[in-house]
């Protein structure tokens, strides 16, 4: 799975829609430069735009042919195509979208009243039957949508306008979950083929209507959409994994709007065009608890001793990132507070003592699609072989790392993770990343202390006790010293000065919607 909202796995079982799969000559000479990070990268003469459109350059490419059943879906709803039931405000609170309302009427069962008035950009309309097809497809997916990770849920059309969600235990954040873009629906015609097709079957104020592979898409306002039409006629998306060719789109105004500007390419910019975005996202050094030498509680234990996270931040991130006190960071401002604690404290006072680690070989392994994540596996082979470890590198694209990552083949993997990229709480990815059934367990761990905890935190109701609770299973993740927390980012997003109300979104789900304009 991802970074950066960390790709998933395609299933293999699903090839890719017909329209990742092809673009004709006409349409790949018709986006021509303007989608090419080498073109961005080709000159640094200022460009003018006059269409009303906006160009995009992100920073990943889709892993799953835009798949909204995988973490591709976070691109869709960046870009205003595909909508969920639910929408979450900035305090992370449920509020209605394509349902105007919803009650709790079991306590596994709830019924939400869909929008009227709802077309999808293929002219059919939004109904009960659309919405219960759409989760039923994300239900049965393999992978899993990772916000469905350890939840068994159905949904049923009580009448035309209703649907009922059932789950098959107690979910208290059912709503809070069904505004996770993976989640989104999208008319039954796109689950007609082998693989979803978000093309032409979104209902929001712009219409997906091209995909030229990895490289690009194309959005176009759509006329009927059920809210207030959007300002700007269309977005042009570029793909652009290089980080100075993305800097350079921004520098000479070939992309409006840029996604995780690199904190390098900062200085070469006027200070006006980047916009520091506070993240709820840590990088975190994982390690293998199951193999190889940070199976022995003492050496996870040296290699935590040994991080100098203050010089990570300096060095690699020039200040703009805040050092990790746990899993959980800033953008969720009760978690510092709770550490404080006595059950928090005294489970960490439980930790190994460091071993001796003088010649303990290990691999340390990441990826370059995050251009910082490799300066971060420079120091902190620094810091591991100055306490005594001898550390070899491998550092690949993500695409060709995952698997061995997902398979434990390292001893320790640095990666950029979202912590309530799904939910918008951070139960999900505690399952996900620490749970012995979880998805996405780089550090190859089940214990039951942590399943206890996190089952505890996954069972409570919204509010404070839910909060302690999540804490609770931050400090047993923390007590074996499952991974090491290095530091939360704040994402670097540029703005061209032209550009008006583009989202700055700590949860990576919005970025472009019906008020966004680049003049």
């Amino acid at each position: 799975m991802k970074p950066p909202t960390e790709p998933r796995r395609p299933d293999p079982r699903r090839p890719l829609p017909r329209s990742a799969r092809v673009a004709t000559a006409g349409v790949a000479a018709a986006l021509g430069c303007s989608l090419l990070a080498g073109c961005f990268a080709g000159s640094d003469e200022p460009t003018a735009r006059s269409d009303g459109r906006i160009s995009v350059a992100m920073l990943l490419p889709p892993r799953s042919g835009l798949s909204p059943l995988s973490d591709d879906a976070f691109k869709l709803s960046r870009w205003s195509t595909a909508e969920t039931l639910v929408r979450l405000d900035a305090e992370g609170t449920p509020g209605p979208f394509l349902a105007t309302s919803w009650e709790r009427t079991a306590p596994t069962a709830w019924r939400f009243e869909i929008r009227p008035g709802v077309t999808f950009h293929d002219g059919s309309e939004l109904d009960a039957t659309a919405v219960v097809g759409a989760l039923t497809e994300a239900a049965g997916a393999s992978p899993l949508p990772r916000v469905l990770d350890g939840v068994e849920l159905s949904a049923r059309a009580v009448d035309d306008d209703t649907v009922e969600v059932a789950t098959a235990t107690p979910d208290p954040l059912l709503p809070q979950r069904l505004s996770s873009p993976q989640l989104a629906v999208l008319a039954p015609g796109a689950y007609d083929g082998e693989a979803v097709d978000p093309v032409g079957t979104g209902t929001g104020p712009f219409e997906l209507t091209s995909v030229d592979g990895t490289s690009g898409a194309t959005l176009d306002r759509y006329a009927d959409y059920w809210g207030t039409p959007a300002k700007a006629s269309g977005i042009d998306v570029s793909f652009v994994p290089d980080g100075t060719a993305r800097a350079a789109a921004l520098r000479t105004g070939r992309a409006d709007v840029v996604e995780a500007v690199p904190v390098g390419q900062a200085a070469t910019l006027d200070d006006d065009l980047v916009v520091e975005v506070p993240m709820p996202r840590t990088n975190t050094l994982y390690l293998n608890n199951a193999k190889g030498p940070f199976r022995d509680p003492a050496v996870r234990a040296a290699a935590r001793a040994a991080i100098d996270r203050a010089r990570l931040v300096d060095q690699v991130y020039e200040g703009r990132a805040d050092e990790a006190a746990g899993l959980l960071g800033p953008a969720l401002p009760w978690a510092a507070a709770l550490r404080e604690d006595d059950a928090y404290t005294a489970a960490l006072a439980q930790r190994s003592r460091p071993a001796r680690v003088d010649g303990v070989r290990i691999t340390l392994a990441t990826f370059t699609d995050r251009s910082e994540l490799p300066e971060v596996a420079v120091q902190l082979q620094q810091q591991l072989e100055a306490a005594g470890f001898v550390v070899e590198q491998d550092v690949r694209e993500y695409q060709f790392i995952e698997s061995d990552a997902l398979a434990g083949a390292f001893d320790a993997f640095i990666l950029s993770r979202a912590t309530v990229l799904d939910s918008g709480d951070p139960v999900a990815y505690l399952q996900s990343d620490f749970g012995c059934e979880g998805s996405f367990n780089i550090a190859q761990v089940c214990r039951p202390a942590i399943d206890r905890a996190i089952t505890a935190a996954a069972a409570a109701e919204a509010g404070p006790e839910r909060q302690r609770l999540v804490m609770a299973a931050e400090a047993a993740v923390l007590a074996g010293d499952t991974v090491v927390p290095l530091l939360h980012e704040r994402v670097l997003q540029g703005e061209g000065t032209g550009v008006e109300g583009a989202l700055r979104d700590p949860r990576e789900r919005e970025l472009i919607d019906a008020d966004t304009v680049a003049r």
